[in-house]
């Protein structure tokens, strides 16, 4: 990797993570249960990149480190989506009670 492609790399990068901070603390409250959603979906998108990189063999490189990498991703969009369905339940949950209340 050059040094350029790095610099680039890490820049953008910095850029998501701003981006995404300003567009989340921008979003009303009644939009954070579809929001939630569709952030569940991008992860689910992952698990199955994920899977598919699982069973991918790489000429000449170490599929151990490919296999270990993509076992991790797996858990870590797993948790995502399961953390996040279990969010939007309850939230839903909160919403529903205060019209049942009513």
């Amino acid at each position: 990797m050059t040094p350029e492609l790095l610099i680039g790399s890490i820049t953008l990068f910095v850029l998501a993570i701003f981006l995404g901070f300003e567009l989340i603390t921008k979003v009303p409250a009644m939009l954070h249960t579809p929001l939630m959603s569709g952030a569940n979906a991008i992860s689910g998108i992952s698990v199955v990149g994920a899977l598919i990189g699982a069973n991918v063999i790489f000429n000449g490189l170490d599929t151990n480190t490919s296999g270990i990498l993509a076992f991790i991703a797996i858990v870590l969009a797993m948790i995502n989506v399961i953390g996040g369905f279990a969010v939007t339940n309850r939230m839903l949950n909160m919403i529903a009670g205060k019209k049942k209340g009513n």
